[in-house]
């Protein structure tokens, strides 16, 4: 009786052990997760004087890179962005920030960068107008977006599109443009789209992280998981 105790004792203390040694393994598998995830995963971009759609103290920030040249860009801007505008920007959940990745005329080898004339005029409408004119003047731009093998956004064009932007003084935006004003602004902006490892566009970060697709329902599900952090 005695040695069958004995054993029993035994095989409790192994039991026990054998439950401790499991905790502690899922213990140290839920923090490396948890380091790795924290660790590489976020990006933190400087917001500063950039244009801004939603309310400034939205709790959830969606930065988006982008190239007027770039047909998923224009797609994002028509058919997913009014969706995310109404269930989140409009009603305070989150703000979207818009941010230039200029890169496809210099991939295509173009003889004129007109990815990088486009952005530096929505950049000449900014100052003036601030973030309405932005994103009014990007609006008309991706409306009247050619080929990506074309050069169809000239400073000229662009001077054209930019008369429909109510309340812009027209001279001043084309000397902005003309002399290249704002390309100190869009050469931030691609630094830290590169810096984010952005490798195309357009390239949609939610609190720093980047979202696998731009369509509006896996973005909305990007910020309502980040609402619930």
């Amino acid at each position: 009786m005695t040695r069958l105790q004995g054993n029993n004792q035994n095989r409790t203390v192994l039991v026990i052990g054998t439950l401790i040694a499991a905790l502690l393994i899922a213990l140290a598998v839920y923090a490396v997760r948890g380091n790795s995830g924290d660790s590489g995963d976020t990006v933190t971009f400087d917001l500063a004087d950039q244009p801004v759609l939603g309310q400034a103290g939205a709790p959830v920030t969606v930065v988006v890179f982008e190239d007027f040249k770039c047909p998923n860009c224009k797609r994002f801007e028509e058919e997913h962005l009014p969706q995310i505008r109404s269930q989140y920007l409009d009603t305070g959940k989150a703000k979207l920030v818009s941010m230039n990745f200029p890169f496809l005329a210099e991939s295509a080898r173009l003889p004129e960068d007109d990815s990088k004339f486009a952005a530096q005029a929505v950049e000449c409408a900014f100052v003036q107008g601030g973030s309405e004119a932005y994103e009014n003047l990007k609006q008309i731009i991706f409306r009247a977006q050619g080929s990506e093998g074309e050069v169809w956004a000239s400073k000229s064009r662009l001077k054209d599109l930019a008369g429909n932007v109510e309340g812009l003084d027209q001279a001043r935006f084309g000397t902005c443009l003309d002399e290249d004003e704002t390309a100190a602004a869009v050469e931030a902006d691609e630094a830290q789209a590169r810096r984010a490892e952005a490798t195309g566009t357009p390239a949609v970060y939610v609190n720093g992280t980047l979202v696998e697709s731009y369509d509006a329902a896996t973005v909305g599900r990007a910020i309502d998981a980040a609402s619930s952090n």
